[in-house]
């Protein structure tokens, strides 16, 4: 793990943006690379806070998750501004070496990305923590010291749990190859191998109960920023959906719905609603083609729709937690991936929504309408829609991506929503089928549907069988959760048991590929083991395929 350990865990902290060493020659008069003087470093519990908020918070960033699930899988298809970025790797070229180049500059990408940044993340959680054991607490700075220390921690088990997520080949299996397990400052040579899932799960839970019996839920509005009760169990919840446990991730999914205090004043809802789609002083407005009305639901500012204010950050919604990304503050620009100026036909876009993605909540002309609000809140009102997207050259079908609209000042910026309620709902039905309950987990995802359906009415089938409810459950998350970065991992996990695959329209990409979609088997649904990793760390074991 030299890469890792010399470059990054010895290296990294000591220049990370907003963390206010005692000077900056300390870090250069550092003789040994390896030493660490938390003496030198965290004092008292005002600059140890300045590490969570500079140094944890400001590397906290998913990004790389969410553009490689968007590209390798069937949400994206080319764009009309694209210069070729990625394109092997939407045509399921993978391996150790594998790096993207996304929104027009370099990013250290899928696999390596992935794992060095989480890695990263967890290094300066562990300097923290370790810095901690130093500092003394007057009895007015205790309620801030712990917390700060069970953020930390919460984060930490966060940064391992997406690392088990892409690397790990099975988390269902309590014995099987999990990730690099590292829980204090390494020494400078050490080449560590890879632990058992479960040893990386007993430090998980450690950290995230930890945490839970600190932090409290909050109904502040910024409280949407900050690691609190909220992130801990909408995590827990996660994590023990993906390892098979789902009588523990009903348990925390329903504790998260049932106690935060994220509300609709209007409704009474917890889950953001689709209405008003028209506004009261303009309720003849039509939806599709009147330019009163997209200025007044696509503004970048606020919109009337509450749905639509989720995305643009100028509300809080049903979002537990998002990381904060202010107009010139740290963090990538989301929005850049897709887009590389606005999200307009003009924007230069790098990628579009994926075709059959888009069919799902799209309402052909002559149709009954279906009444999704996020056909509107995904695709820009400048976008290309063609009707026989099947029979033309795929560039002449332009969905462009508003998702991430941008914030007022900067067209491309947008918050990273990684916890949201909806996903909750989620975790509780696929509890609920796994539990045998069908008719419970078809009413979990009526609720999400009528949410999200400006009608006021929406359509779930009964579920007859365990097979139909995961197909269900895995089509309503593609639409809800799109480009959120959950794709990949719901087809590896659901897609056999759902009796489903990938699913790109024949057109997603300019060329026939020779195939269309990953098959469900497929050994690229675990990402490789990056080769600087294992070049420089012999016991690092690389992953099947690889």
């Amino acid at each position: 793990m030299k890469r890792i350990i010399n470059t990054v865990l010895i290296l990294a902290t000591l220049s990370a943006t907003g963390f206010a060493l005692n000077s900056c020659q300390d870090a250069l008069d550092i003789k040994q690379a390896g030493e660490l003087k938390p003496e030198e470093v965290f004092t008292n519990v005002s600059n140890l806070n300045e590490a969570l908020n500079g140094s944890v918070y400001a590397l906290l960033d998913p990004i790389d998750e969410i553009y490689f699930t968007a590209v390798f899988t069937d949400e994206v298809k080319p764009g009309s501004g694209s210069g070729g970025q990625e394109y092997e790797l939407h045509r399921f070229f993978l391996d150790p070496s594998t790096q993207i180049v996304g929104g027009g500059s370099v990013s250290t990408g899928s696999s390596d990305g992935i794992w060095l940044n989480n890695y990263k993340v967890i290094n300066r959680v562990n300097r923290l923590l370790e810095g901690a054991k130093n500092i003394t607490p007057s009895s007015g700075e205790v309620a801030q010291y712990n917390s700060i220390l069970a953020q930390a921690r919460a984060i930490r088990a966060f940064c391992y749990i997406q690392l088990e997520t892409y690397f790990a080949p099975n988390m269902k299996d309590p014995n099987g190859l999990g990730v690099i397990l590292i829980k204090d400052v390494p020494a400078t040579d050490a080449k560590l191998p890879r632990a058992k899932n479960q040893d990386v799960y007993d430090l998980i839970n450690a950290d995230l109960d930890y945490a839970r019996n600190i932090l409290t839920y909050s109904n502040v509005a910024a409280a949407r920023y900050t690691v609190g009760k909220g992130f801990v169990n909408a995590l827990s919840a996660r994590f023990n959906l993906y390892r098979g446990n789902t009588t523990l991730a009903k348990q925390y999914a329903q504790d998260v719905i049932n106690n935060s205090p994220i509300l609709d004043a209007a409704t009474g809802s917890k889950l953001t609603v689709a209405n008003p789609i028209v506004t009261s002083t303009s309720p003849a407005i039509d939806l599709t083609n009147g330019s009163t009305w997209r200025s007044e639901f696509y503004g970048t500012a606020s919109s009337f729709n509450p749905y639509r204010n989720l995305w643009n950050d100028s509300s809080r919604g049903e979002i537990i937690f998002s990381l904060n990304r202010l107009p010139l503050g740290a963090g990538a620009t989301i929005g850049s991936r897709w887009n590389t100026n606005q999200s307009t036909v003009s924007g230069v876009p790098m990628w579009f929504l994926g075709r059959n993605l888009f069919n799902l909540i799209y309402t052909p002309a002559g149709q009954p309408d279906k009444g999704d609000i996020r056909r509107y809140n995904y695709i820009d009102p400048t976008s290309i829609i063609s009707a026989n997207y099947q029979n033309v050259d795929s560039r002449n079908d332009r969905l462009v991506i508003d998702k991430y609209p941008g914030k007022t000042s900067t067209a491309t910026r947008n918050d990273l929503k990684v916890f949201r309620l909806s996903e909750m709902y989620f975790i509780l039905a696929e509890a609920e089928v796994a539990a045998g309950n069908l008719a419970n987990a078809q009413a979990l995802i009526q609720q999400v549907r009528v949410a999200r359906n400006y009608l006021g009415t929406a359509t779930t089938p009964v579920y007859g069988n365990a097979q139909s409810a995961y197909a269900d459950i895995l089509k309503e998350r593609r639409i809800e959760l799109a480009l959120e970065g959950h794709r990949y991992i719901d087809l590896k996990r659901l897609a056999v048991v759902a009796g489903v695959s990938m699913d790109r329209n024949i057109k997603d990409d300019f060329i026939t590929l020779p195939s269309l979609n990953l098959p469900n088997d497929s050994y690229k649904y675990t990402l490789p083991i990056p080769v600087q990793e294992t070049s420089a760390n012999p016991n690092c074991q690389q992953n099947p395929g690889y």
